[in-house]
């Protein structure tokens, strides 16, 4: 870990882990507890041996990147030092934008799957002190941007988007949803077998509702109380129980009443949806990213295409439920429901890229442990893209996606300074990108 301070790294270090345990690592050698730097403030140049800018079609050699006060000033040609800053050479290695996971549960960690009553006992507070940690591995791993698309335990993401923001947390840029919008007994609805419903705690089914007038008022108050966007659970889940992944479970009506809300506030709209019918009627009803599209059809392709919706699909996780999941215990309807969605998906994965629907990079990290987000990358190529491709769907793509082009995706002048590097080239070898040597982030090195 390490911070920039008047044009000096300070505490520069490998970190494997917490970035707050370093924090008080660091605070207990010195005389007294230093003062974190504000957010987004850092100063630095990166003398890149290539540069891949998250835009362009192709990487350059030897560039420059001078970030000032957490934004790109410049990126230059060749091997500069300029003044007033501190100089990194990162010759031998490829810069990137800092990476963006369109589609995680950071406040949550896969083991808890096995039994889900974990969250009828454990307070928020307990759940944040955990999402500290996941926070910390995320930005580690180089994707400082994520969306968190949903939390069992109402606005635990948006209490640790607002402690990262504050710079007291290290972590990723964040979008929260606060809370699912879903069915009674839906995806996102946390009724758990022989547990009654009446002793389910109201956090963990805040945004249950059903009809289109009780859904846009769920979906108002999760704006007025902070969500940066909101997630509608328009399909059956794998991890959920009773669903079925195959089958609608919130109408039309009840979807196209949270995007005019959505809409109305500036915001987007996440559609969860596996069923090929779900999935067009989310795309029909306004939603802007469809989220696993696990049996997506010709037609629903056609329409993703047509109406420039992105599909956020999850092609690693299936691999890492079906091992470590079976191995963890989870449930047997879990197990089953993502054996029948996972090559599927895939397959539907492979035709949706060669059609030209765009593909936004969403690795439902949560459900396989935070800080490994890129593994999904070989999977994307082995299936279709090209690592340049796949690398722009996690950094450009997925910025428009959000509706943050104008501020992360690109090693550009005017983005934040959030620059991520690999030891030689991903463009030959995309599993470069498991292994993050050097994470910046609004002009503050994290990782070095």
């Amino acid at each position: 870990m390490a911070t920039a301070r008047g044009g000096v790294i300070i505490g520069a270090m490998k970190v494997v882990t917490p970035i707050v345990t370093a924090l008080a690592a660091l605070a207990c050698a010195c005389a007294s507890t230093p003062v974190p730097d504000p957010p987004d403030s850092g100063s630095i140049a990166l003398q890149c041996g290539t540069l891949i800018d998250g835009v362009a079609d192709t990487a350059r050699a030897d560039a420059t990147v001078v970030i000032r006060n957490g934004r790109i000033a410049s990126v230059e040609p060749g091997r500069r030092a300029p003044r007033g800053v501190r100089v990194l050479d990162l010759a031998g290695y490829t810069c990137l934008p800092g990476l963006i996971d369109m589609h995680t549960h950071i406040t949550e960690r896969p083991e808890d799957t096995s039994d889900l009553r974990v969250y009828f006992r454990r307070t928020q507070a307990e759940q944040l002190a955990l999402s500290r940690e996941f926070a910390a591995a995320t930005l580690l791993a180089g994707f400082t941007t994520v969306r968190n698309v949903g939390t069992y335990i109402a606005w635990t993401d948006r209490a640790l988007r607002d402690a990262i923001n504050r710079g007291e947390v290290a972590g990723p840029r964040m979008q929260v949803v606060g809370y699912y919008l879903t069915i009674p007994g839906g995806g996102g609805d946390l009724l758990i077998p022989g547990v009654a419903e009446a002793d389910t705690p109201a956090e963990v089914r805040m945004g249950v509702a059903r009809g289109a007038a009780a859904f846009r008022a769920k979906a108002q108050a999760a704006i007025d109380g902070g969500a940066d966007l909101l997630k509608v659970i328009a399909s059956g889940a794998v991890l959920a129980y009773g669903g079925v992944p195959g089958e609608p479970e919130m109408t039309p009506e009840e979807i196209a009443a949270v995007v005019v809300v959505a809409h109305a506030a500036g915001r987007k709209v996440a559609a969860h949806a596996h069923g090929a019918r779900s999935i067009k009627e989310a795309i029909l009803a306004g939603a802007d990213t469809i989220e696993h599209a696990s049996l997506i059809d010709d037609e629903g392709i056609a329409l993703a295409r047509e109406h420039h919706v992105a599909l956020s699909m999850d092609v690693y996780n299936g691999d890492y439920i079906d091992t470590e999941g079976r191995r963890q215990g989870w449930p047997e309807e879990f197990l089953r429901k993502n054996a029948e969605t996972t090559e599927a998906q895939r397959q539907g994965f492979t035709r949706a890229h060669a059609a030209g629907v765009a593909i936004v990079y969403g690795t439902d990290a949560g459900v396989y442990p935070h800080g490994l987000n890129a593994r999904q990358f070989p999977i994307m190529v082995e299936r279709g893209m090209t690592p340049m491709e796949a690398i722009k769907s996690a950094t450009s793509v997925a910025a428009q996606y959000m509706g943050w082009s104008d501020r992360v995706g690109a090693v550009t002048p005017g983005h934040y300074g959030d620059v991520i590097a690999v030891r030689g080239d991903p463009l030959a070898d995309i599993r470069r990108l498991q292994d993050v040597a050097v994470v910046v982030k609004g002009g503050q090195l994290f990782k070095h």
